[in-house]
């Protein structure tokens, strides 16, 4: 195989099979003394991003900030800035890694998603999850224990909408085909990506996802996850799927500067996040989401840094279609 099974073009161009591509996580700043960004020249830095040739922008869902959560991601609701950032970018990915489906009601979900994707000439990340802050759940009237047969119900419904007149019944609602959800996905497909189980069995996840955002690990460890994963998907008749991970870096001057464990992910120069990441590649991870968040560097000049450092080892084709 040479490609995933096509869906709209970032998933085309961003997950291909036995290559790694980067990303980076918005916001595009460090903030590791607090929990709220100041989100600086936010749209400049997005185009930046663009045109260094990173192949995808990553959006969090955060809806309130949780003390306890210590981050309060980009501030703006995803699916607003991603209308925006389809407006300043004409190539880059944009993703969400990941929406909450309990949170919220899956038609809102599906028709500001597939709006993103025709606005941005199919250029949408769906990344979906249950949710894991407690704190969330009573302030929007939601019960926490059941959020993973709401998150189900919520994924059932999303992909019934790319139907033409969908003929669906779920417990958030139901329709005979007799009213119709526009616009459709610019490929017929909205690419839904499962955020760790999201409190489902894991051959439900490799049965339903069109791939896996999983969590940082060594690369050994990393490695045995996705194998695992992939069996399951080619057990249940699937075709071979992407999988994604985010990394924190703080990237030192020194280019040999040995590594040093940060949260979730290390401090170190740009031959052992280099060499770190081929090892993730032969592990089987097809993107890395980059965070910047706890670097100690200026911002511009680390993303410059990473993309004459690093992306030449993980080139990515991109082609605009806006």
């Amino acid at each position: 195989m040479t490609n995933f099974s096509p869906i709209n073009t970032a998933y085309n161009t961003v997950f291909r099979p036995k290559k790694l591509s980067i990303g980076l996580v918005v916001p595009l700043e460090s903030y590791a003394s607090g929990s709220v960004p100041t989100m600086t020249r936010h749209l400049e830095r997005v185009r930046l991003v663009e045109d260094l040739g990173f192949a995808a922008v990553w959006l969090r869902d955060v809806p309130f900030n949780v003390p306890s959560f210590g981050d309060a991601g980009q501030m703006f609701d995803p699916f607003v800035y991603l209308g925006l950032l389809a407006g300043q970018t004409s190539r880059i990915a944009l993703g969400v890694a990941s929406v909450i489906l309990p949170l919220r009601h899956p038609a809102h979900v599906a028709k500001s998603a597939a709006s993103v994707d025709v606005l941005s000439g199919g250029r949408l990340l769906l990344g979906v999850a249950s949710g894991d802050r407690p704190e969330e759940y009573p302030a929007m009237n939601m019960s926490f224990e059941d959020r993973g047969d709401r998150f189900r119900d919520s994924f059932d419904y999303i992909r019934s909408m790319a139907d033409d007149f969908p003929d669906y019944e779920t417990a958030q609602g139901s329709s005979r085909g007799a009213i119709d959800m526009l616009p459709k996905p610019t490929d017929g497909k909205l690419p839904l990506l499962v955020t760790g189980g999201s409190r489902q069995h894991p051959d439900w996840v490799a049965q339903n996802s069109d791939g896996w955002i999983t969590y940082p690990r060594d690369a050994a460890s990393q490695a045995q996850a996705i194998a695992e994963f992939r069996a399951r998907v080619t057990a249940m008749g699937q075709p071979d799927k992407p999988v994604m991970q985010s990394l924190y870096v703080d990237l030192l001057d020194d280019p040999d500067a040995v590594a040093r464990p940060i949260h979730l992910g290390f401090q170190s120069g740009a031959d052992y996040l280099r060499r770190y990441l081929e090892a993730l590649q032969d592990a089987g991870v097809n993107h890395v989401a980059l965070n910047l968040r706890l670097s100690s560097g200026d911002t511009e000049t680390t993303m410059k840094r990473l993309a004459n450092d690093i992306l030449p080892a993980f080139p990515t084709e991109r082609t605009s279609h806006v």
